[in-house]
């Protein structure tokens, strides 16, 4: 039954870190070209900002697989969360091209490596057989998040602001963080067992 598969510590590991992870991307370059029109930049400036961003997700998935490969998901997923803390904090830091620039390459190499992280994750946690239902089941919860934190931007940047939107993608990706950490250590203890 999926609410079984549901319980397994690699199955809520991985919904995390695809929803986090494309949450907190969808939240920060949604509302990026908004704040930046509010700091008084150009149309022009906006769209090189997310072209970058968009090189950042994609470019990465020539890598990602090998990188899995090398150092194992876990490590990936963990990478990916501390590279989108990183997006978060370059942004609380200034409001200048740059600061919107490279927190737009964070966020787009951590989404890659926290979703294709979660992604692959989630493969360990069904049968061939199974497979159909969990995917679904995945994907519904991702996309749900996806198209909520979409809505939510432009409604938080306009009536919180643009801090808010980067210090309430902080929790989110430290509890990816801390659940890859804790799956890797809750599988050493039971490969010792």
């Amino acid at each position: 039954p999926m609410s079984e598969i549901a319980r397994q510590p690699t199955y809520i590991v991985a919904l995390l870190s695809s929803m986090f992870g494309y949450g907190v991307m969808t939240l920060v370059m949604s509302a990026t070209p908004l704040a930046m029109l509010a700091c008084g930049f150009q149309f022009n400036d906006s769209a090189t900002v997310i072209q970058g961003h968009v090189i950042a997700m994609f470019l990465p998935a020539f890598f990602t697989g090998h990188l899995i490969n090398r150092f194992g998901v876990l490590p990936i997923i963990a990478t990916g969360a501390f590279i989108q803390i990183g997006c978060a904090l370059v942004n609380l830091a200034g409001i200048d091209f740059m600061n919107f620039f490279i927190a737009n390459i964070f966020v787009g190499i951590g989404w890659n490596f926290t979703f294709v992280g979660g992604t692959t994750l989630l493969t360990r946690t069904y049968t061939p057989a199974e497979r159909a239902k969990v995917q679904a089941s995945h994907d519904f919860l991702v996309y749900s998040t996806t198209a909520l934190a979409a809505g939510l931007s432009g409604v938080l940047q306009a009536s919180a602001g643009w801090q808010v939107i980067n210090y309430a993608s902080l929790p989110m990706m430290a509890i990816v963080m801390l659940a890859a950490f804790w799956l890797m250590r809750y599988e050493r203890r039971q490969a010792s067992d």
